[in-house]
């Protein structure tokens, strides 16, 4: 493998989900999720957006996918709405909803990209969330129902799956922060939600492989490199609680090791909701990875001893994108060799990868991001190099394949490399999408 190429069979992909694209938030039958109800309460999401539209890629998505194919991406990372199959979160099917998500990847086929499916990117059924949510244990028995009947309908078609997106963000932005739905404030709620989201991904595993044969399944989580501001004891142990709370909380028990216990020294909290065999069943061996990669941390202490006075060393990159993300290509590098060296699962994929820029429609019609193509070829660059020293990586799914309703943000971030024009639902490819059409053709990163 030359610098900067990538092996032959490397799937080349795009990522979306379901709420932030779909639209038709009432329509055919779809039941109410969390974010329905969040995005509608008043002062939870700029501008008062909400996704009840969003991309309309609901009625949009055989243009959709034609668009993909002329960007010859390979493979398309996308979520399955919940409530749009179980309007009640269990119980009935809505036949309108499975329906809509088998013409979906009938078309993804007939064009000859590779359906790459995720069960939950955070849209959990309202009716669930009124019965306690992720906190409570009967939400992942339901998502174990839901995980089994969809894998049935299309595990003859779909061979990779992905359980859940990003769990950390699920249980600590939504229960803990309470920026994101269903908007609560409560660390025993967060500890709960998280445990409860990786015992559903649990469970579901081997319902997935039973029921879709030759199907590969994995989780994504959304990992950090983590930098200590100094080398003083304080900084770098901040920086080893900042690892503890994102990333090992979730990779420690899906590899077999339980919670970390430092961490559960930190929360300081009794946990009983842990049951014998818990753990057992969350580390279920997994055929991949995926990994979400955005940003690094650097972490600095409060508190800095007089004795160590250790003045601080390391400093964020100037260069931001609009989410105020450092951009730091080399701590992709740094986070692929962390998990393969310290982990074991046995494939990886960036599952996530992208940056937002004040985006506009030009007067020639076209949209140039050039500083999204800068960090896309510095990111890819390390990932080749990653690649080289032996990571076992499958895969790239840039985030995202259009712009989208961007959570708390609303319409505010542009992530895509597809423009969208929210008034008229126009899509214009933008540099970075000719660009990235070109890294897929020669399967190597320009120079």
């Amino acid at each position: 493998m030359e610098k900067q190429d990538f092996p032959q069979d490397f799937v080349w992909g795009a990522a979306t989900a379901s709420y932030q694209i779909e639209g038709a938030w009432d329509e055919d039958g779809k039941g109410e999720n969390i974010w329905d109800r969040f995005s509608h309460t008043p002062g939870k999401v700029e501008h008062g957006d909400t996704g009840d539209v969003a991309c309309d890629h609901y009625h949009r998505w055989k243009d959709d996918i034609a668009l993909m194919k002329s960007l010859g991406l390979r493979a398309y990372r996308f979520s399955t709405s919940w409530g749009r199959i179980f309007p009640e979160g269990r119980g009935s099917v809505n036949q309108a909803g499975l329906d809509f998500y088998s013409r979906l990847v009938d078309e993804l086929l007939k064009n000859g990209i590779t359906p790459y499916l995720t069960l939950y990117h955070w849209d959990l059924p309202q009716v669930l969330q009124d019965e306690g949510g992720w906190p409570a244990r009967a939400t992942a028995e339901a998502f174990v129902n839901y995980a089994d009947f969809l894998s049935r309908m299309l595990g003859d078609r779909v061979k990779h799956w992905m359980t859940l997106n990003e769990p950390f963000v699920s249980a600590l932005v939504g229960y803990l922060e309470g920026r994101h739905a269903p908007g609560h404030q409560d660390l025993d709620e967060m500890l709960a939600a998280a445990h409860h989201l990786l015992l559903a991904h649990g469970w579901s595993v081997p319902v997935i492989r039973s029921n879709a044969q030759e199907a590969e399944v994995g989780i994504v989580l959304n990992l950090n490199s983590m930098h200590p501001a100094s080398k003083s004891t304080a900084d770098r142990a901040a920086a080893w609680r900042d690892d503890g709370i994102v990333n090992r909380w979730y990779l420690d028990p899906l590899e077999g090791r339980g919670y970390p216990a430092d961490i559960s020294e930190h929360f300081d909290r009794p946990m009983k909701f842990i049951q014998t065999g818990d753990l057992d069943t969350i580390a279920v061996p997994l055929d991949f990875l995926g990994i979400n990669y955005y940003t690094r941390r650097i972490s600095r202490s409060d508190v800095i001893s007089e004795e160590e006075n250790e003045p601080r060393r390391v400093f964020p990159n100037p260069e931001h994108t609009e989410m105020g993300w450092e951009v730091y290509p080399p701590g992709l590098f740094e986070t692929l060799a962390r998990i393969h060296f310290d982990y074991n699962f046995p494939n990886l994929y960036i599952t996530e990868n992208g940056a937002a820029y004040p985006d506009t429609l030009d007067q020639d019609g076209k949209v140039h991001d050039p500083a999204r193509i800068a960090y896309l070829q510095e990111h890819l660059k390390s990932l080749s190099k990653a690649i080289a020293i032996g990571v076992p990586v499958q895969g790239y799914f840039v985030w995202s394949l259009m712009d989208n309703f961007e959570w708390a943000h609303g319409f505010s971030k542009r992530f895509g490399i597809i423009y969208v024009d929210y008034e008229n639902q126009e899509r214009v490819l933008k540099s970075s999408a000719e660009w990235y059409r070109d890294v897929i053709a020669t399967n190597r990163v320009p120079e």
